[in-house]
């Protein structure tokens, strides 16, 4: 048990505020990314491995206005990470379970509202977990093997109501803080902490959680760690199934439902979207390219959006290429879901 949840306050959330946890946006999307069919790679590219596997975790989610942002950094980084939502967030955001489901990343239980477990009958609880296992099934096709307790609390109820449910109880070694208005800067600190076989608790709503993402990514890659999924065997941080050789991620295919690798190493190339005139059905986003040479750009629209019109690049399906600095837009529709959230475009160079 670490120090950070031996101080837990039970009247502080994980730790998340209840009125939070049952799902207003936190922030405005910046950048967010696709809603990709294929599993992304599990190694961070460039690590190999050497120093094992840590568990990036995020509780509380789906949340609309930061989930994709997080899938988007993940992919970009070949990595991959647990998600602990709601039943609740699951059952009103079935988009974005799909969305956890097609990254690949491994889909836990967090009750289904995020009570005080340790003060409900084992009946109220029975129907929290059970609620929650029928809610991600049903909305993302996978039947959860892990549980974090709302505030890391747990007693012998839980516990055995977790056991019946094919459940293994877990919570984290390092907590970020980010569920209390830590700094992007603290919350990557915090993860430098992190050793073969531990977890990370993260929160899927905070801004400052999306912004220390690529950081943390970097610094594990530094490390020789990689992202891993947690054994519902022995609650620690594993390889993730079909990982394959670490040090040799699947290569991606240039299409717009499997993004390709980032490029961290090289630094040459990099495009930042930003979000222009918005209609009623429509909206512009201009991508701002850096690159010391020629560059493809593949732009990845969330669920429901479609590309309209196109300008100052030659465009190939979502694919868009050029050379030097340069920008190009892109007239978006919003879809029948009326989704307006900054597609990502990650560029690679050529």
């Amino acid at each position: 048990m670490t120090d950070s949840f031996a101080r837990l306050d039970p009247n502080q959330g994980s730790r998340r505020p209840l009125r939070a946890v049952l799902g207003a946006t936190a922030v405005a999307a910046v950048l967010a990314g696709g809603l990709a069919a294929a599993p992304a790679a599990t190694a961070i590219t460039g690590s190999t491995c050497s120093a094992g596997y840590v568990g990036l975790t995020f509780d509380d989610g789906p949340t609309a206005s930061t989930s994709n942002q997080i899938i988007s950094t993940l992919r970009q980084y070949g990595a991959t990470a647990t998600v602990f939502p709601t039943g609740q967030n699951a059952q009103n955001n079935a988009s974005l379970m799909q969305a956890y489901k097609n990254a690949g990343l491994q889909i836990g239980n967090h009750s289904w509202d995020h009570p005080h477990l340790v003060q409900q009958s084992q009946s109220q609880v029975q129907s929290q977990l059970s609620r929650t296992q029928q809610a991600i099934q049903q909305t993302a096709g996978v039947t959860p093997t892990v549980f974090r307790p709302p505030y890391g609390e747990t007693n012998g109820t839980v516990s055995s109501v977790a056991s019946s449910l094919g459940l293994r109880v877990v919570t984290w070694d390092v907590d970020s803080n980010d569920w209390n208005n830590a700094s992007s800067g603290a919350i990557r600190q915090a993860a430098t902490r992190l050793t073969n076989g531990q977890t990370i608790l993260m929160h899927d709503w905070p801004a400052a959680t999306v912004q220390a993402l690529p950081g943390i990514l970097q610094d594990l890659r530094s490390r020789n760690l990689c992202t891993g999924h947690i054994s519902s065997s022995t609650g620690r941080v594993v390889a993730p199934a079909g990982a394959g050789t670490p040090t040799t991620p699947p290569p991606a295919t240039p299409s717009p439902t499997t993004p390709p690798p980032a490029n961290p190493g090289t630094g040459t190339c990099s495009a930042a979207a930003t979000k222009g005139q918005e209609w009623g059905d429509r909206f512009n986003v201009t991508y701002n390219v850096s690159a010391s040479g020629g560059w493809s750009v593949t732009v990845y629209p969330s669920n429901g959006q479609s590309i309209q019109s196109a300008w100052g690049a030659t465009r190939n399906g979502n694919t868009f290429t050029g050379s030097g600095n340069a920008s190009f837009g892109v007239t978006y529709y919003k879809g029948s879901n009326n989704v307006s959230w900054t597609p990502t475009g990650v560029c690679s160079p050529r």
